[in-house]
């Protein structure tokens, strides 16, 4: 039975928001009045269709999206479900009840319909791209027609709870530093707009030469007054106008060639983009997915396109006959620790054991990297900061100084 998404108003006219399943969205309607709700609005979740367009769509932007922290639970939740025996269907309605959040509700409601309907969980899935990578499609897929969708679900769920633990790891990691920044900046502009002005004041009166310094922070000082909002918005035009570059292919393809130049950051990216690829495709093997599919799709989850277009043409030398670790092995991007790791997967014949050794020991290398830099940062930013502060006051001291020594 379809889910209809509504927006209805109730006797006292207040605003209502929920789900219902109903057979046609006359029925919703039907069923809001009899409950004392005025329909506004009734859509149907998932009406887009859930087919399966290519094979999986890649995920695109929409409004109609969930935290990975709410993709974590509700896989763990299935999970546990699934694997207690429950059908999946029954699963889906016992996680739909134990949601708090509308949206969620609705999703898991809609999916629920679709599979009484006869579609199979994996295409009910792919109805939701903008919440259901190519990635968990696929390996749901693969679950379902080996018999193991619970071992499956436990392994998305265990694959959604990593990713969202290290991006919350590098993002408190990021998070300090970048506010230093941030006040740092504030402060110098602070001391140049209005304090300077202030003091220096007090020597326009005096008829003596000033120290070159204090001549440059004046000058400095002037400068930011006069030009400091036109600086300003120069800024945001640069960076309007470099995200509208980096849309296109060419320009964003040697942007990130640049980044993999550029050093200590290449590390970072090589090392994030290496972690998600290296998962991705253990967690595609472990679950049954053919080698070239699987590389296609690992493909798909990088973010750097140098990286990204070494696995696709990697997979094209397997698909000719060649081994996994040397097609990957010849871009020269990839750190020989996971080429190593690859070949003795391949050589042993448990390559998805080795690939998620890999992506442990990309991710522990660096989480250990962004803290080490992050650490490093922050003293410098200080001495950064003390010794412009230091600057400003020792040429405000200097005049002083001199007229001291004046007086004498």
């Amino acid at each position: 039975m379809p889910v209809f998404e509504h927006q209805s108003v109730d006797v006292d006219g207040k605003p209502k928001k929920g789900v219902l399943e109903a057979d046609t969205a006359r029925h919703a309607r039907s069923l809001l009045r009899d409950q004392g709700l005025t329909p506004v609005t009734t859509k149907e979740i998932g009406a887009e269709g859930c087919e399966k367009r290519e094979k999986y769509p890649q995920q695109r932007k929409s409004r109609r999206s969930i935290s990975s922290a709410d993709l974590a639970l509700l896989t763990r939740q299935l999970a546990t479900l699934v694997r207690s025996g429950i059908p999946l269907e029954e699963s889906l309605l016992v996680v739909s009840e134990q949601v708090g959040k509308p949206l969620i509700k609705g999703v898991v409601m809609a999916i629920r319909s679709r599979i009484l309907e006869g579609h199979s969980f994996a295409v009910a899935l792919a109805g939701f791209p903008q919440i259901f990578t190519e990635l968990y499609c696929a390996t749901v897929e693969a679950g379902e027609q080996a018999g193991y969708l619970d071992h499956v679900l436990e392994r998305l769920a265990d694959y959604t709870e990593a990713r969202q633990k290290l991006q919350q790891k590098i993002g408190v990691a990021l998070l300090y530093p970048l506010m230093i920044s941030i006040v740092a900046i504030l402060v110098v502009v602070a001391l140049l707009t209005y304090v300077v002005p202030q003091v220096v004041q007090v020597f326009e009166s005096i008829d003596q030469q000033l120290p070159a310094l204090t001549t440059g922070l004046i000058a400095t000082s002037e400068f930011v007054q006069e030009h400091g909002g036109g600086i300003f918005l120069a800024i945001l035009m640069v960076i309007l106008l470099f995200k509208i570059a980096i849309r296109r292919e060419g320009v964003r393809r040697r942007y990130h060639q640049l980044l993999l130049k550029t050093p200590l950051l290449f590390r970072v990216i090589r090392g994030s983009n290496t972690a998600r690829f290296t998962r991705t495709l253990s967690i595609l093997m472990s679950s049954g997915v053919p080698m070239l599919e699987g590389l296609k799709i690992s493909s798909r989850v990088m973010t750097n396109l140098p990286m990204k277009e070494a696995v696709e043409q990697a997979a094209k030398q397997v698909r000719e006959g060649a081994s996994v670790h040397s097609s990957l092995d010849q871009s020269k991007i990839f750190p020989p620790m996971m080429i190593h790791l690859i070949a003795s997967g391949e050589a042993s014949g448990k390559l998805d054991e080795m690939l998620e050794r890999a992506s442990i020991q990309q991710e522990d290398e660096l989480e250990s990297l962004i803290t080490g830099m992050t650490g490093l940062f922050e003293p410098l930013m200080i001495l950064l900061m003390g010794g412009i502060v230091l600057t400003i006051v020792i040429a405000i001291l200097l005049p002083i100084f001199d007229l001291n020594q004046l007086v004498q």
